[in-house]
């Protein structure tokens, strides 16, 4: 990471501050010509203004993080109290580390952490982060992730995490988790040294340190209450062989005691109330927030930290899941939860949010999702994200007692006054008559009919789409083609019963799902039959090209980027990891493996394929693009195949997405007969 002292350009205008004024005029200049390929790659490709932000104690400062030109992030800070001009403080510009969030420790210290992977010796992808610290006008920066011995330090993945600020109501003083490498000086394990995850208190300014936590070598994720007491502690439990089993433990400690207690006889309403998952602590009324499960869905409990365990439900559905506890402030008080139906939906437990939430909904234009993303510690000011389909994002400021909103920034400056596809909520029937949830933009000033159009599914398969903005959905609809985004059997946040097996282990009905969403927009008349494509990332991508094998008739052409290619390489993959276990059981054994895996029918392919990958991809390894390529290749058929050196998973550089959105663009064109 590099560090430096700039000052920023500032876009004309009272309230609207933002890094990229020439990528505002780009976009400008797209808007008016949308058929020039490059230059709507080019704004539809780069990535966000705002990143990461954060609000300072005071409420008169803001830091964020931005991307930078290529892989780079840009760490801006404005103080609003003051001249308002962005300063950037520092650039990260390291090809194979994101800084990620940067949050503050003091009025003027700020705390960030950066991530990354890289080979080992074995060639084996190893992640790992840093936690760093910086003074907001770029001095004194610091290191704050433990050094141990040079081999400790080369073994070390994880560099912290911050959980909670101001400890004992002293500024500056942070808990930082910690990961203990027992090594000797000859590498050798030390099997009675520290070892695993414990807690430090570190002064964020000076880096001194102390221990707060002993280490456990099962331990996974700790919580802190508002005073900075730990109240929770996770553990994950490993078999002999350092392997992760899959079963999670959770411990609380009472207020009055340091010893752990398990959480364990838990009812609801007199009730067994089945597996918790804490988060949050509430120490005014002794309280831990979880997730947990009701009736096949996800849901949203308290039980007391008093060993009771009569707790009750705060939030549930009997539709979809409740998957999100929103926390705020520097303390992390849990102030309400989250779902989606048809959009995303916000439910306060705190009264006063409740109303404020009611009253921007009715102010600001377009009725966007609305989120709290910041605020200070008196509560007093927040920062918001106001954003809708049509909206990638604004920030926003609102001072509560001065009943005031401001404009702030946009999330994705380039995209400012670009026409944009409006996203509607559809249905539509499986082989088996089961309605899937779906979303369907079209092109802007679009009659819908007639089209070419393009398939979209989902990653994970544990994942869903929502309606919001997309930029790979509005690069599609700025390029004239519909777009359909399938929320699969096999999705997440529909409950335990559409979830099913998953989409590995029963790839057969959620490939069927993909395939149907296709053959709806024909029958619609929305998509010409000749025009229709389909595309994905991750997964979407594996299913983009196991389509071709259920039915290679139905697409004209497959975009698969970092797609899973034969799931005998995702358990193969997973075996130099702790994971391993894990990843074996949700991919299952049997025949579904072998026919489940595209890599392994090439020859079925009737379409042409574009294929894109990173080489540091820790989720899909680059080897799975590179054995489709060759399948394909050893077959005869059409491939095209773009490897990107350096990059993750997400492709996380504005040139790269651009030049991958222009060959995308040229391939569909190409292949529907478009130009």
């Amino acid at each position: 990471m590099t560090f430096a002292t700039i000052t920023a350009p500032l876009r004309a205008g009272t309230a609207c501050m933002l890094l990229g004024m020439s990528g505002v005029l780009a976009a400008q200049e797209a808007a008016k010509a949308p058929n020039d390929l490059a230059k709507t790659a080019q704004i539809f490709g780069s990535r966000e203004t705002v990143r990461d932000i954060s609000l300072s104690p005071s409420g008169n400062k803001i830091v964020y993080v931005s991307a930078g030109p290529g892989s780079s992030e840009v760490l801006t800070v404005i103080n609003l109290a003051g001249d308002a001009k962005p300063r950037v403080i520092t650039v990260n510009n390291e090809v194979q580390s994101d800084l990620d969030q940067c949050e503050w420790a003091t009025e003027t210290r700020i705390v960030c952490q950066v991530s990354g992977i890289s080979r080992n010796d074995d060639g084996i992808l190893v992640p790992y982060d840093r936690m760093l610290a910086i003074e907001d006008d770029g001095s004194n920066p610091k290191v704050l992730t433990v050094r141990q011995s040079a081999l400790a330090l080369q073994a070390l993945q994880f560099g912290g995490d911050v959980i909670a600020l101001d400890v004992a109501g002293e500024p500056g003083k942070v808990l930082l988790t910690r990961s203990y490498v027992p090594e000797n000086t000859s590498g050798s394990r030390l099997a009675s040294a520290a070892e695993g995850l414990g807690i430090d208190l570190v002064d964020a300014t000076t880096g001194k340190r102390d221990v707060f936590e002993t280490p456990d070598k099962m331990a996974s994720r700790y919580v802190a209450d508002a005073s900075g007491r730990v109240r929770i502690k996770k553990r994950s439990l490993l078999d002999g062989n350092g392997i992760l089993t899959g079963k999670e433990l959770y411990f609380y400690r009472a207020p009055d005691s340091d010893s752990w207690k398990p959480f364990e006889n838990l009812t609801i309403d007199g009730q067994p109330a089945g597996s918790f998952a804490p988060v949050s602590v509430d120490s005014i009324r002794n309280v831990a927030y979880g997730f947990i499960d009701k009736d096949g869905y996800g849901a949203i409990a308290e039980f007391p930290l008093d060993g009771s365990g009569a707790g009750k439900i705060l939030l549930a559905r009997g539709d979809v899941d409740v998957d999100t506890l929103l926390r705020i402030g520097r303390q992390r008080r849990a102030v309400g939860a989250s779902y989606a139906t048809e959009k995303r939906a916000i439910a306060y437990f705190d009264p006063a949010l409740a109303k404020i939430a009611a009253d921007l909904g009715k102010a600001l234009p377009g009725k966007p999702v609305v989120n709290i993303v910041g605020a200070s510690a008196d509560e007093n000011r927040l920062l918001l994200i106001a954003s809708s389909d049509t909206q990638p994002g604004m920030v926003y400021l609102f001072d509560k007692q001065a009943r005031t909103l401001e404009p702030l920034i946009d999330v994705r400056a380039n995209l400012a006054n670009v026409p944009l596809g409006k996203m509607q909520a559809v249905t539509y029937p499986a082989a088996d008559g089961t309605q899937i949830p779906a979303y369907l933009t079209l092109p802007p000033g679009s009659d819908g009919k007639g089209l070419p159009a393009v398939v979209l599914p989902h990653g994970g398969p544990a994942a869903r789409d929502e309606w919001g903005f997309d930029w790979i959905v509005q690069f599609l609809t700025a390029r004239g083609y519909a777009v359909l985004q399938p929320n699969y059997r096999g999705s997440a946040g529909y409950g335990e019963a559409w979830y099913g097996r998953n989409g590995f282990k029963a790839w057969d009905v959620a490939i069927g799902d993909v395939n149907d969403a296709g053959r709806w927009l024909v029958s619609q008349g929305i998509a010409q039959p000749d025009k229709l494509a389909v595309a994905g990332w991750s997964y979407g991508g594996y299913a983009a090209l196991q389509s071709q094998v259920t039915d290679p008739t139905l697409f004209k052409a497959v975009v698969a980027i970092a797609p899973v290619t034969d799931l005998n390489y995702l358990v193969e993959d997973a075996g130099a990891y702790t994971t391993s276990r894990l990843v074996r059981d949700f991919v299952g054994t049997g025949d579904h493996v072998n026919a489940g895996s595209p890599r392994r029918f090439a020859s079925r392919f009737a379409a042409p394929v574009a294929l894109f990958h990173g080489t540091l991809d820790l989720n899909v390894e680059v080897r799975h693009s590179r054995g489709m390529e060759a399948a394909l290749k050893a077959e005869g058929k059409s491939v095209l195949y773009r490897e990107y050196p350096d990059l993750q998973h997400d492709l996380g550089d504005s040139a790269v997405r651009a030049a991958m959105l222009t060959e995308i663009g040229q391939f569909l064109d190409a292949a529907l007969g478009q130009k």
